[in-house]
C-alpha cells in the first residue's frame, strides 16, 4: 500500500480566504452595541446557535407574530463607493420595521446578514453599529445575525446586507381595519430618497456628469453624503397613534413602487384614493432628480416616496388629533387626500 508524502504545509482556511479570527473579533466588537438594544423579552446575548425571545415578558397576552425581511438595494453601492457605510445599518432596520408597523405590530427583535468576500472588521463593525442604532430607535433588540465570508463571490471591498425583523400584536389588533370612504390620508415626511429608487438615482447622477464627492445640487455638502441620509424610522410615533383605539385605520410604508403602488395595498376592494399633489412641497432632491433625469411625474410617483415616507388613513373626525400627535414628533404631517369609491389612485394638482 503506497503512502502519501506530506509536504509539511497543509492548506488552511485562512489561505483559502476565510479568516475565522477576524469573524470572532467582529463579534467581540459589536457585543456592546447589541447589548444596548436589549428590551423586555430578550433572553440571551450574541453567540448562541439561535436567539430566544419571550413575547409574554414583552407584555403580550395572546400575541400574533409578524415577520418582515428586506435589504437596502443599490443604496449600498453608493455607501461602498463613498466609504460612508455608517448609516446603511439604520436603513436596513427601517426598511423592515416600518413594514411591520403597517400591520399594526410592534417590532420586537432583529437579525442581520452581512456577506462579503474578505472580512474587513472595521467596515463590518461600522455597519452593525448602525444596525444597533436603528434598533434602539425602533425599540427592538438586535438578537443575532450572520457574517458570511465568501472568497470569490464579491469584488474587493464589496459586501451585501439583509435584515430580518419580527414583531407582535395582540390577536385581533391587526391593520388595516375599518377603512372607509371619506377617511383622510395623512402623509408623514420622509428624510430623502430613503432606500428605494437608487438605481435610477445613480443613472441620473451619471447623466448629470457628477461624482459622489461633487457638491450636491440640492443640498449642502457632497452629493454622495446627501443621498445617504438614512431612512426615517416611523415606529414609535406610529405605535403611539395605533395605541389610541380607532385613530388609525391603515398605514402604507412608501417604499419601492412609490405612492402609486404602495397605498392600494392597504385599501379594501372597491376603494381607492384621491391625492392632491399640491398639498405638500416636493423636496429639493426629488425636484433635482426629475429635472436632471427628465423623469416624468408619473414615473417619479411610481419609483420614489417624493417626500412622503408613510401614509395613514384616519377617520375624518379625528384627523386633527392624528396630525397634532405626529407634528409633536416632527414628522411634518399633512393631509394629502382621502379614501374614495372605486379602485386605484387618482392624482390632482401637479408634482413639479
Amino acid at each position: 500500500m503506497s503512502e502519501t508524502k506530506r509536504t509539511g504545509h497543509g492548506l488552511t482556511y485562512a489561505e483559502a480566504g476565510v479568516d475565522i479570527d477576524a469573524g470572532n473579533a467582529l463579534v467581540d466588537r459589536i457585543k456592546p452595541a447589541a447589548r444596548a438594544t436589549e428590551r423586555p423579552g430578550t433572553m440571551a446575548g450574541l453567540g448562541g446557535f439561535g436567539a430566544l425571545f419571550d413575547p409574554r415578558a414583552a407584555g403580550y397576552a395572546d400575541p400574533i407574530l409578524v415577520a418582515a425581511t428586506d435589504g437596502v438595494g443599490t443604496k449600498l453601492r453608493v455607501a461602498i463607493d463613498t466609504g460612508h457605510v455608517d448609516g446603511v445599518g439604520v436603513d436596513l432596520v427601517a426598511m423592515c420595521v416600518n413594514d411591520l408597523v403597517c400591520q399594526g405590530a410592534e417590532p420586537l427583535f432583529f437579525l442581520d446578514y452581512f456577506a462579503t468576500g474578505t472580512l474587513d472588521t472595521e467596515t463590518a463593525a461600522r455597519v452593525v453599529e448602525g444596525i444597533a442604532r436603528g434598533c434602539v430607535e425602533a425599540g427592538c433588540a438586535l438578537v443575532g445575525g450572520e457574517t458570511a465570508e465568501m472568497p470569490g463571490m464579491y469584488r474587493a471591498g464589496d459586501f451585501d446586507l439583509a435584515g430580518f425583523a419580527v414583531g407582535a400584536m395582540e390577536r385581533g389588533a391587526d391593520l388595516p381595519r375599518d377603512v372607509a370612504e371619506g377617511d383622510v390620508l395623512i402623509g408623514l415626511g420622509s428624510s430623502g430618497v430613503h432606500s428605494n429608487g437608487l438605481s435610477l438615482v445613480r443613472r441620473v447622477v451619471e447623466r448629470a456628469g457628477l461624482g459622489w464627492d461633487d457638491p450636491a445640487p440640492f443640498a449642502e455638502g457632497p452629493l454622495g453624503a446627501a443621498l445617504l441620509v438614512p431612512t426615517r424610522l416611523y415606529v414609535r410615533p406610529v405605535l403611539e397613534a395605533i395605541a389610541k383605539p380607532g385613530l388609525v385605520h391603515a398605514l402604507a410604508h412608501i417604499t419601492g413602487g412609490g405612492l402609486t403602488e404602495n397605498l392600494p395595498r392597504v385599501l379594501p376592494d372597491g376603494l381607492g384614493a384621491e391625492i392632491d399633489l399640491d398639498a405638500w412641497d416636493l423636496p429639493a432632491v426629488f425636484r433635482w432628480l426629475a429635472e436632471a433625469g427628465d423623469v416624468a411625474p408619473s414615473e417619479m410617483l411610481k419609483v420614489f416616496n417624493c417626500g412622503i415616507g408613510m401614509i395613514a388613513a384616519v377617520p375624518a373626525s379625528r384627523a386633527d388629533e392624528a396630525e397634532a400627535l405626529w407634528a409633536a414628533h416632527d414628522l411634518s404631517p399633512c393631509r394629502i387626500g382621502r379614501v374614495t369609491q372605486g379602485a386605484g389612485i387618482r392624482y390632482a394638482g401637479t408634482l413639479l
